[in-house]
């Protein structure tokens, strides 16, 4: 759903009495006019901050304008929404309907998070096991005749493999080697 249409939906709740004070809205238009890029002008921003017109009106003229403006206009008011009115913007009918959404949906961005959580040690763990399988795999391909050069490198690598292991592959490379 786009920021417009969330916009048209969440108006009524916006504009409704009480809901935002003129403080908060001036907060609003004037990080709009200051954020990169710029949403609304100086022109526009004053017009959007004049104490002669009534806050309900002031309020319902700055989102049609915005639903005007496009998308990337609204999805910046809603931004400003949040930063300034946290709570509000928590209550926004768009913002429940987004929350009950398919709950079989992934969160990409959860998803994103769970793959990348993982530390280095798992990474170096992952790299192990696959360099370990391609020299495992290199050195019985019976087309290779390096396996005096892999027993060579397996005979000075106690430190890194443990002894049983170095043991079971060397006894492997020479059982190999006679056939």
């Amino acid at each position: 759903q786009s920021y417009c249409h969330r916009l048209q939906h969440d108006m009524y709740f916006l504009t409704s009495t009480s809901r935002l004070n003129e403080q908060v809205v001036d907060k609003i238009v004037l990080q709009l006019n200051r954020v990169y890029p710029q949403i609304l002008t100086n022109e526009e921003a004053e017009k959007f901050r004049n104490p002669k017109a009534s806050l309900h009106t002031r309020l319902s003229d700055l989102l049609k304008h915005l639903q005007k403006k496009g998308d990337r206009h609204c999805q910046e008011f809603y931004r400003a929404l949040q930063i300034n009115a946290e709570q509000l913007f928590n209550d926004l009918p768009s913002r429940k309907i987004l929350k009950t959404s398919d709950p079989t949906e992934i969160d990409t961005d959860k998803e994103q998070y769970m793959l990348n959580d993982r530390g280095p040690v798992f990474f170096l763990a992952c790299f192990s096991v696959a360099a370990g399988l391609a020299l495992f795999w290199y050195c019985c391909n019976s087309e290779t005749r390096v396996i005096g050069r892999a027993r060579r490198i397996l005979g000075f690598s106690p430190i890194i493999i443990r002894r049983h292991v170095r043991n079971i592959c060397m006894l492997y490379l020479e059982d190999i080697s006679r056939n």
